[in-house]
């Protein structure tokens, strides 16, 4: 009678299970399942939230980085980027805002610098605005996607007592959502890409996400919630902003920075991930190729195939090709990362005094050095095609 049972109960299971499992292109128990969710989410005119988001590197599922903030989101019709407002503080710290979104700017507080920064977006450097969606907004693109999307997907929908995992997989593209979905370039991403999003059975809302590209996973989980309390007409920017920081504007933030190329290259005194001192002096050859890289850039990553591929390419004593990590300082992270990757070149830790030598505001950059240690070229960013030509070419031309 107890094996009859259990058999029961496993074939129950299965039932549900395939009833759960479901294609977008046609109208099912699925589909109507979703639509509630996006019913309740759309709902939601405001929302105040503790959240924990945290990343892992390529190929792990350590994580690398946690953050802890508190949130508030307001839904923001007026706003036709990501359709949200939103402020994100610190959670150890509630007087500290991190960063500030009003439908208009981004403002930033760098409470080590005593600063303010505030991107207004009048520069146009992406075809989106590079603001991170509030949680709720994110889960309910992805899910609005979901339902109306020609592409190529699958989802599921698995039980999981109190939770509902619903996963999405998109087939033959790398999709980004900010407010809406954005396809990253074919030519610079693997067209493939996972979302998973956790739905508390009830409220039939989302508490965690976890976002699953080839270059990066990141997930982000959500508690202490509470909805519609706040006005939208009560959100002030200057309610966030600290007295005595120094505003920083793009041209001041430019102020000071100069041209590296064609002087000397600044002497870097670097450290491994065994905390091993590492000189550039001890580099002896007649190139020399130093990445500015960071663990979590999408177009770093993809450089590391072909920086791998220049080891072998050039006898040491012609190239020696080294990475400076500028994102992470925990050694164990960029052990995995290296191992991970088979990463056959040095792999340093920047401190603060190098990224402001080498002036680096964003990564990959790549700096050329001839055999006297004269900087003879600088490129930023990375383009799979082009930018290996491009470094190939002006190694060859040094040596």
């Amino acid at each position: 009678m107890k094996k009859r049972t259990q058999s029961v109960v496993i074939h129950l299971a299965l039932i549900s299970l395939i009833v759960l499992t479901h294609s977008c292109r046609t109208e099912s128990d699925v589909n109507t399942y979703l639509k509630e969710v996006l019913n309740n989410l759309s709902q939601i005119e405001s929302a105040r939230y503790s959240s924990t988001l945290s990343g892992s590197i390529p190929g792990d599922t350590l994580k690398y980085v946690t953050y802890s903030t508190q949130t508030e989101e307001y839904f923001n019709p007026s706003d036709t980027t990501i359709g949200s407002i939103l402020s994100v503080v610190q959670q150890d710290a509630t007087h500290k805002a991190s960063w500030v979104y009003d439908g208009n700017a981004l403002v930033f507080m760098d409470w080590n610098e005593k600063t303010i920064s505030v991107d207004s977006f009048k520069i146009a450097r992406h075809p989106f605005r590079p603001v991170r969606p509030p949680f709720y907004n994110y889960t309910k693109s992805i899910i609005q996607y979901a339902l109306n999307t020609k592409d190529s997907v699958a989802v599921e929908l698995t039980d999981l007592t109190d939770t509902i995992l619903f996963r999405l997989t998109v087939y033959g593209k790398s999709v980004e959502f900010f407010g809406k979905p954005f396809y990253n370039d074919p030519r610079y991403t693997v067209p493939l890409s996972k979302y998973d999003i956790w739905i508390n059975k009830s409220d039939n809302l989302p508490y965690k996400y976890k976002r699953n590209l080839v270059s990066t996973i990141s997930w982000e989980s959500i508690e202490n919630v509470v909805i519609n309390h706040d006005k939208i007409d009560e959100f002030e920017v200057s309610k966030y902003i600290p007295d005595g920081f120094t505003l920083l504007t793009r041209k001041n933030r430019n102020e000071g920075t100069i041209d590296l190329t064609n002087k000397k290259a600044p002497e870097l005194e670097l450290i491994d991930p065994d905390n091993n001192p590492f000189s550039l002096n001890n580099l002896k050859s007649k190139v020399i190729l130093i990445q500015f890289t960071g663990i979590g850039c999408g177009f770093c990553y993809l450089s590391v195939p072909f920086l791998n591929s220049l080891v072998n390419e050039y006898e040491q004593s012609k190239l020696d090709l080294i990475a400076i990590e500028t994102w992470n300082d925990d050694p164990e992270v960029i052990k995995r990362y290296i191992s991970n990757n088979k990463i056959t070149y040095h792999y340093l830790k920047a401190t603060d005094k190098n990224k402001k030598q080498y002036q680096i505001s964003g990564v990959p950059v790549f700096y050329i050095l001839d055999e006297n240690r004269i900087i003879r070229k600088v490129i930023k960013g990375y383009s799979k095609e082009s930018t290996d030509k491009e470094i190939r070419d002006a190694i060859n031309a040094l040596i």
